[in-house]
């Protein structure tokens, strides 16, 4: 009599927040090319609100009026200091929008399946070997650095290691460079 192999399945989503109220107000507050030009502005460091009206030249109600939009959408924070407000980018929000369009896929795996195989299933992945580990370094074409959550949580194994026991969420992700700072090192000699 030949035994009866029992496969488990394990169920991995590939998904991202979905859009929400929040989400909503982000886009329609970066719909305008003044509020866009203000977040740019802010992007470069805090300033008061009749400096980014002046940056802009546009008069300091028209700027309030598109300031009250942007925080609506948690975009800016404003700092009051008496009579004076000072305002700072919030950027955290704009990547959560951009999440949301991320593509969602499901995919149900055998127990014991790591996350590469997975990958190779719903994208087209590029593998290098670097030193002793295999490193994904494009994902359906687009080159770059990745990584990943479990639940929300990063991980410290390589897609090769991480291997699937029970249901989870797996987000991947591209790291875009962000510059916080630049620093221009002058060597003297």
């Amino acid at each position: 009599m030949s035994a009866i192999k029992e496969t488990t399945y394990i169920y991995v989503s590939f998904k991202i927040l979905l859009m929400s109220n929040t989400g909503n107000k982000i886009f329609k507050a970066i719909g305008s090319d003044t509020r866009l030009g203000m977040l740019e502005r802010l992007a470069e460091g805090e300033l008061h609100i009749s400096g980014l009206a002046k940056e802009l030249n546009i008069s300091v109600p028209v700027a309030a009026k598109h300031v009250r939009i942007l925080e609506d959408a948690d975009l800016i924070i404003r700092k009051k200091f008496g009579r004076t407000h000072v305002l700072s980018i919030n950027s955290n929000n704009i990547y959560t929008a951009m999440d949301s369009l991320a593509p969602t896929k499901s995919i149900e795996v055998e127990k014991g399946t790591n996350l590469l195989d997975i990958l190779k299933k719903v994208s087209a992945v590029e593998v290098k070997k670097i030193g002793d580990r295999d490193i994904v370094v494009s994902t359906d074409g687009e080159e770059g650095f990745y990584i990943y959550a479990l639940d929300g949580k990063i991980s410290d194994k390589v897609v090769k290691d991480c291997v699937f026991e029970e249901d989870v969420t797996v987000e991947w992700k591209k790291l875009i460079p962000v510059t916080k700072t630049k620093l221009l090192i002058s060597v003297r000699h």
